[in-house]
């Protein structure tokens, strides 16, 4: 019942025989279905409402991530639909299972807010979506530029009305060797854009193309100018670059993160960075990012002390979890959701 959909789980190998991942034709029902979509916003709502009538899907919305207090709001749907922001507990998911939800659509990729064994013992099965590999991939090669030129510090001080040039000098990517941790479908498309900029290229699983050399994790943390991470998160991914790793990386060298928080030990990259040891980051994801990334805190108190120490760092870039966020992506993740429903429903009533 597991399959990798065009090596859509993130340069892994994932066995769980409960995860499936769908796309294709839209199946033929017999009758409209119905999905309740939690933790909707706005302009996924209308791309559900304009493709679920397309499909033949009506689509309940709720604005509200699924808990354990909202979770009766799907009693009657078999298919619910939930976004990656936040973590699915295993009380949520007895209470879908004893409503009678059967199939759970994450929209997103990543599964690590799901306990997937879990929901398997309470009969719900998960599945999660495509969508366009490169949203992610040219967010991080725009991360990656803005990097070695000194992004962060060059806009601070034009918005402060100082127009001096920069003391320390940006970097050309065609000097650099970049290291591409992942070869799944976004490491692969990270790849084929870096072959334009002239640089060096290691990577360190998947098929090895003619534009990149093929190492070991250790020798390409070692080798690379910048290292960049498209791996998923799983108990063995967990702290991938950890302390010893990341104090081997090479003095003046970048780290680019926009796969998952928890790939980093944060307090190990925070010692090298602020020793002034690493030329800077980019983190699009960051470990303790639930409940802050995706809400407003201009008028409240931000606890996360690791976050407000990155951000003090004038060579650390962050953005709020949002490489993927384009409009062809998000086309494809509503429509993908519902298409699994869809066939998870007509799988199960043959």
């Amino acid at each position: 019942m597991a399959f990798i959909e065009q090596g859509l789980i993130e340069s892994g190998t994932f066995t769980q025989r409960h995860m499936r991942v769908i796309a294709g034709s839209p199946p033929s029902v017999s009758a409209p279905a119905r999905i309740t979509v939690f933790g909707c916003g706005k302009d996924e709502a209308v791309l559900f409402h304009e493709l679920g009538a397309r499909l033949g899907v009506s689509a309940r919305i709720v604005e509200s991530a699924v808990d354990e207090t909202t979770a009766g709001l799907a009693r009657g749907d078999r298919c619910i639909s939930v976004s990656h922001k936040t973590r699915i507990t295993d009380s949520t998911l007895l209470a879908l299972s004893e409503i009678g939800v059967a199939y759970i659509s994450t929209r997103s990729i990543g599964y690590n807010h799901i306990d997937l064994a879990y929901a398997e013992r309470v009969g719900i099965s998960v599945g999660n979506v495509a969508y366009s590999p490169d949203s992610v991939a040219d967010y991080t090669l725009m991360l990656m530029l803005m990097a070695v030129r000194h992004a962060k510090s060059t806009i601070r001080r034009t918005d402060a009305h100082d127009y001096q040039l920069n003391a320390i000098r940006g970097k050309e990517l065609r000097d650099l060797t970049v290291g591409v941790v992942g070869m799944g479908r976004i490491g692969t498309a990270v790849v084929d854009r870096l072959s334009g900029f002239g640089c060096r290229v290691l990577t360190n699983d998947g098929p090895s193309s003619s534009g990149d050399d093929h190492v070991p994790l250790d020798d390409l943390i070692v080798q690379s100018d910048i290292v960049t991470l498209h791996t998923p998160l799983t108990t063995e991914t967990h702290h991938l670059l950890g302390r010893h790793r990341i104090e081997r990386m090479r003095p003046g060298a970048y780290l680019v993160n926009t796969g998952r928080g928890p790939l980093v030990d944060t307090q190990a990259l925070l010692s090298v960075l602020e020793s002034g040891r690493l030329g800077g980051a980019a983190l699009d994801v960051l470990e303790g990012e639930e409940g802050i990334f995706y809400a407003d805190y201009r008028k409240r108190r931000l606890e996360n002390e690791a976050l407000l120490r990155l951000q003090r760092l004038p060579n650390v870039l962050i953005s709020p979890h949002t490489a993927y966020y384009t409009d062809h992506a998000l086309t494809d993740t509503v429509e993908n959701s519902l298409l699994n429903c869809l066939n998870f429903e007509r799988e199960t009533t043959v």
